[in-house]
């Protein structure tokens, strides 16, 4: 590994415990792989996988405009998302060149949550810090959150299992 100092998620210590092999990825130390690669992909296919995504960027997006100052960022339209749906998009430069894939979730009316790609979080961030709208605020939360990308055939059993069965 590199002498450069290596970020850890959250769960670090316990895909350590658990026997993951670690390897260095964008300036974080993040597990690759628990057994073979078949045996995790098979599990996926036809099980489930959970893969820690705590290593990601969470931007917070607020405002009376924040949807209709995100139209002008992304390549989706904001409007078409209700509170709790998300869509996968692209953040463009000012020539409508991408910037970065990420997915935006609408959390409120009036509030998004941006989930970029680790290695663009600070450049994601001052980009759109540098577009700024009147009425739109924007809070840089990658350092407060954890993620885990659940995956696989048999998720409604799990979180049944979990949660129960909900209405």
């Amino acid at each position: 590994m590199s002498d450069a100092v290596q970020k850890r998620t959250p769960l670090y210590d316990e895909h350590v415990r658990l026997g993951a092999k670690i390897v260095p990825f964008g300036g974080w130390l993040m597990p690759v792989q628990y057994s073979s690669i078949m045996d995790e992909h098979q599990a996926v296919r036809n099980n489930v996988g959970v893969f820690d995504i705590s290593h990601m960027g969470e931007l917070v997006v607020s405002g009376s405009r924040a949807g209709e100052w995100l139209n002008l960022m992304l390549t989706n339209n904001t409007a078409k998302l209700e509170v709790g749906a998300g869509q996968y998009t692209f953040l463009l430069n000012d020539n409508a060149g991408i910037i970065d894939d990420l997915i935006v979730y609408r959390i409120e009316p009036e509030k998004f949550l941006l989930v970029v790609n680790a290695s663009r979080i600070e450049d994601d961030f001052n980009w759109l810090q540098s577009h700024l709208a009147m009425d739109v605020q924007l809070e840089n939360q990658s350092e407060q959150h954890a993620g885990l990308a659940i995956q696989g055939p048999r998720i409604g059993e799990l979180f049944k299992a979990v949660f129960g069965e909900g209405k």
